[in-house]
């Protein structure tokens, strides 16, 4: 038997590791099956990327509210996107919408080097200090038009797309990998579909993975 404070015992679990490992089963009920994915929402601490008033709500499947009228995704999105991507440790991905930093900080745990791109100055000096108060050094975190992409580190074999665009930005096709993905909310400001393009050696196959709610994308190649 365990003997209290003996070097066999395990510390108990605080309320918010307790509440992060229900919901990653709650998301492997909904239907989430890359281990890879589970594994990286139950070791990044969301409440941290959500102000303190509202910590306590934050592993419930909802998205929440951040500065400058942005929001954290839901974590059920976060993890489809993310396992839509399928990349590995050693692939390139481009993030368009950093926000708050923990779709970054989830996809630093999955591929080998994250490039994000944020719009509002704030939020990006603000995530990228988060980042490496976490020491997740791969990912990197620009204030820049996502819709544009980033050329300089292209091709991506994953581009996620956190926020909702009217049509797919053709700089950002144009900078996806043979073989890779990208993951893009599409439509209106109200009634969005959370597509995947494949690019393949002859053109790109696309393939609709049901309805999201997501702020509008802004850019040049999006919502002006």
């Amino acid at each position: 038997m365990n003997i209290p404070n003996s070097p066999q015992s395990k510390p108990p679990l605080d309320a918010f590791t307790r509440a992060r490992l229900a919901m990653v089963e709650r998301l492997r009920k909904a239907g989430i099956r890359n281990e890879r994915v589970l594994t990286a929402m139950s070791e990044i601490p969301r409440h941290l990327f959500i102000t303190e008033a509202l910590r306590s709500t934050a592993y419930g499947d909802h998205a929440l509210p951040i500065a400058h009228d942005q929001t954290i995704s839901q974590p059920f999105i976060v993890a489809k996107e993310t396992e839509l991507l399928e990349v590995t440790d050693k692939d390139r991905v481009l993030e368009i919408g950093a926000g708050s930093g923990y779709q970054t900080a989830v996809l630093a745990k999955v591929a080998g080097r994250i490039y994000a791109i944020e719009r509002i100055p704030q939020l990006a000096r603000d995530s990228a200090a988060l980042l490496a108060s976490l020491k997740l050094f791969n990912a990197t975190i620009k204030c820049f038009d996502g819709t544009i992409g980033w050329s300089e580190f292209a091709p991506y074999q994953g581009i996620l797309v956190a926020a909702g665009s009217p049509e797919i930005p053709q700089p950002l096709l144009n900078q996806l990998a043979v073989g890779g993905h990208l993951v893009i909310p599409v439509g209106t400001e109200k009634d969005q579909r959370l597509m995947r393009v494949k690019r393949t050696a002859t053109g790109f196959k696309t393939e609709d993975h049901g309805r999201c709610q997501f702020v509008k994308l802004i850019g040049k190649y999006g919502w002006k």
